[in-house]
């Protein structure tokens, strides 16, 4: 039941029919919100897990606690590696019906004052109430922190809440000095539109929501200077133009001085930074696994080709990269926007990992 002044509108989640220009219907997606409101309270936790990294860039770390055993924690982020012994912020997720009221909010507190005297953890600088929908009431009342902390003390005097009428009389009383001690300023409500405004931000919006990825920046080109990154392909590489035209190219130097081999090399570079600036997008946009997802996919097919005979090191790996053009990749958000060039340069990631190698043993 929602108290005076709250109001509730939400949607159902249902998918709307809409007409297409040739007359069929289909059903659209429904909306950020309208999904986030179907959640069950598991899948909303994870949600707000995605969505807490964005507020602040200081926490070390973001654990969620949710479940039997939480102590009153859902979501915590921390600002120090001491974790919960060192200054810390509390994301308390509620996920009804209706929306969150004083009510629901008043057991919550008395549950982190209660685990703050028994030792669980220490107070948190913050407390975050997230909910999908924050009654009007309780935005007023969490206001005024002074107001709210006097209306919690009054009700602690006489609740039948189990969470402190559990308790002993020394720990019921600590439980009323530590609120007395409180600045009630630390509990602050969130709603939806706030979240999803930040959780837009993340890596995981266009997941979790079916989005479009943002544009891929431009690919980045390969510096003069190679760098530590680039020792493992290279250094294959290398094996493969000694085998083929000897000490003619058995060294950068050298390299330089021929033009097959560093016509041939400066490709390869070009195809390992084009793959290079797609892990770093998928990084940044994606959640984590999409760019090794690829290159999985990528490896599932061209080992086998790598593993043949073949006349040379050069020739397995033109084999190895004619055939991760080829590839089908999993459809993922990110596999749309896998160029044939990254493609190329994920065969060089790759042997960066000993995945691959072009002259084994030895011999070709």
């Amino acid at each position: 039941m929602l108290e005076e002044g709250d109001a509730a509108a939400r949607g159902d989640g249902t998918p709307k029919l809409r007409m297409s220009a040739a007359g069929l219907h289909f059903p659209s997606l429904p909306s950020p919100k309208k999904r986030v409101f179907a959640y069950d309270p598991d899948e909303f936790e994870e949600f707000v897990k995605e969505w807490v990294p964005a507020l602040n860039t200081c926490y070390v770390r973001v654990e969620r606690h949710g479940g039997a055993g939480d102590h009153g924690v859902d979501v915590a982020a921390y600002l120090t590696p001491q974790a919960m012994e060192g200054e810390w912020h509390n994301y308390q997720c509620k996920h009804y019906g209706d929306a969150l009221t004083w009510s629901k909010a008043a057991p919550e507190i008395r549950k982190l004052f209660k685990s703050v005297v028994q030792g669980h953890y220490t107070l948190p600088s913050r407390y975050i109430f997230a909910a999908p929908i924050i009654g009007r009431s309780l935005v007023k009342q969490l206001a005024k922190p002074s107001d709210t902390q006097a209306r919690f003390l009054d009700e602690l005097t006489s609740t039948k809440d189990p969470v402190i009428t559990s308790l002993s009389p020394s720990e019921r009383e600590a439980v009323e000095k530590l609120a007395h001690g409180t600045d009630f300023s630390m509990f602050e409500p969130v709603d939806m539109d706030e979240m999803l405004d930040l959780h837009r931000t993340t890596r995981h919006w266009a997941d979790r929501f079916a989005q479009p990825l943002p544009p891929r920046p431009q690919i980045m080109k390969p510096p003069a200077e190679h760098t530590l990154m680039e020792a493992r392909y290279v250094q294959k590489l290398l094996d493969a133009y000694r085998e083929e035209w000897g000490d003619k190219a058995d060294t950068l130097d050298r390299v330089a001085e021929h033009e097959d081999a560093r016509d041939h090399l400066k490709s390869q570079r070009e195809a390992f930074y084009s793959a290079e600036s797609l892990r770093l997008f998928a990084r940044d946009a994606t959640p984590e696994g999409h760019f090794e997802a690829v290159a999985d996919d990528i490896h599932s097919i061209v080992v086998e080709v790598a593993r043949g005979r073949h006349a040379s090191g050069l020739d397995r790996l033109q084999a190895v990269l004619v055939t991760a053009s080829q590839v089908i990749l999993t459809e993922t958000i990110l596999a749309k926007l896998v160029r044939p060039l990254d493609r190329k340069g994920v065969c060089h990631h790759l042997a960066n990992e000993d995945r691959l190698t072009w002259c084994q043993g030895g011999k070709a």
